[in-house]
């Protein structure tokens, strides 16, 4: 697979090592052949990959910045802060385990946007030009620098770490036993909770489905109960999403980690006027949260380097993606579990209640996602036909198709099947939503 954020596949099947050496060899060149840091997820396929990876960037003549094991947003980090031609991470995000992949980064720190790409895939298509003996790259490796990452979000001033110590918060760590497992309880300890820790031993080896979604988390929510935990906290491998589950073992849903770091981030800054950028698909309670601060909401087409890049153009202060990724430019311009986690727990000790309570504070929305089984017909013929019909409501094609009704909105995006995500106030609503739209579908 080749999009936007990189390239993954099955390590051994579509994952070769002439792939890697391909795109390596192809990236350095896009970098000019300057600094290159590189991190890895934990993955059992991941030194191997980290490897190859590494010895094509120092036969093209990069200097390669090896950071080991760490989050996808410390490898974003290093990049900015170390001023780097370039950064790669080793990752397959929330992919099974058979799945690795590089994730390349501009010199931004942000990923390659889509006329980057162009010209990386352009070059990745040419013979590589190998340096000579003595033009090869030096290597080094750069130990702890998840430890600067912990002082960059411990340091924010919404944070404050006797808040937070003085509710001596008992928390349940799943990290899905990858990067998270280095990084998080360390984070966690400097804010004065107590860890129990489950799947935090970073061996590679995922214990489930490492996406952290509500049916991946069964253990987890069952751990929260069982220890009478205050709440429990997911990561994915690459430590670039986070979700919670409540005292009662119920996770509170992927969408209201962004929601509660922006509430937190509005209500420190209390200046009207703020920008929040979040894409299409992201909770109405944004901007519910947003209007009552007196904060503008702008949305994008899915993808992270799609709200970076938004939020760089117009200054925001925060923003993200409902699927548990939050992006704070005071630490960097990526989506970063760290910062989720410092700003939801941060606000949970202000609220000063259960986190139950804490989730039924804030606006109450459920969203539903499936599948439309387009077949033979054409996306945008679709697209035009739904918008004909509902023509009366705010519409939104900068993806796909966004409906935006009074009492709902539905977010269909294009591709040979068909995403749908549909959001109402109740789970039963959104649900008639998506199957509404699904009949109306069939019969065009």
């Amino acid at each position: 697979m080749i999009s936007i954020s990189g390239i993954r596949g099955i390590v051994g099947e579509t994952l070769t090592p002439e792939v890697i050496v391909k795109y390596a060899a192809a990236y350095a060149e896009y970098c000019g052949r300057g600094s290159v840091v590189i991190g890895r997820d934990g993955r059992i396929t991941g030194k191997i990959i980290t490897d190859i990876a590494s010895s094509t960037l120092l036969a093209m003549g990069c200097n390669v910045i090896d950071l080991g094991i760490c989050p996808t947003p410390t490898v974003q980090l290093a990049v900015e802060t170390l001023h780097t031609a370039g950064g790669i991470a080793v990752t397959a995000s929330h992919n099974p385990i058979q799945w690795n992949g590089l994730k390349f980064l501009a010199s931004s720190g942000m990923f390659l946007n889509g006329e980057e790409n162009k010209k990386f895939w352009k070059l990745a298509e040419q013979t590589p030009k190998y340096a000579s003996w003595d033009r090869i790259g030096r290597y080094s490796v750069k130990e702890n620098f998840i430890d600067r990452h912990i002082r960059d979000v411990l340091s924010l001033p919404y944070i404050n770490i006797n808040v937070i110590a003085k509710r001596k918060f008992r928390v349940v760590l799943d990290c899905v036993n990858a990067a998270g497992g280095l990084v998080i309880p360390k984070l966690l300890s400097s804010l004065g909770c107590e860890i129990i820790p489950l799947n935090c031993e970073v061996t590679g080896l995922f214990p489930h489905q490492p996406e952290p979604i509500p049916e991946n988390l069964t253990d987890l929510s069952k751990r929260v109960v069982a220890e009478k935990a205050d709440f429990g906290i997911a990561v994915d491998p690459d430590v670039d999403r986070v979700v919670f589950v409540d005292e009662h073992g119920n996770p509170i849903g992927e969408e209201y980690t962004v929601v509660s770091a922006i509430r937190l981030a509005l209500l420190k800054e209390r200046q009207k006027g703020v920008k929040v950028v979040v894409n299409l698909s992201t909770t109405r309670a944004v901007d519910d949260i947003a209007g009552h601060f007196g904060a503008t909401v702008v949305r994008t087409a899915v993808g992270e380097i799609n709200v970076a890049t938004k939020m760089h153009e117009i200054s925001a202060l925060v923003g993200g993606e409902g699927s548990g990724g939050v992006i704070l430019p005071g630490v960097h311009l990526g989506r970063d579990a760290l910062v989720g986690v410092g700003l939801v727990v941060q606000g949970l000790a202000e609220f000063n209640g259960t986190m139950s309570a804490f989730k039924a504070s804030l606006p109450q929305y459920s969203i539903v996602k499936s599948k439309i089984e387009i077949g033979s017909r054409n996306p945008d013929a679709v697209i035009d036909a739904f918008k004909s019909r509902y023509s009366s409501e705010k519409i939104n094609t900068d993806d796909g198709l966004k409906i935006d009704s009074a009492d709902y909105w539905v977010h269909m995006r294009k591709s040979n099947t068909e995403p749908i995500i549909a959001e109402a106030h109740t789970l039963d609503e959104a649900q008639k939503v998506v199957e509404k739209f699904m009949k109306e579908l069939q019969s065009l």
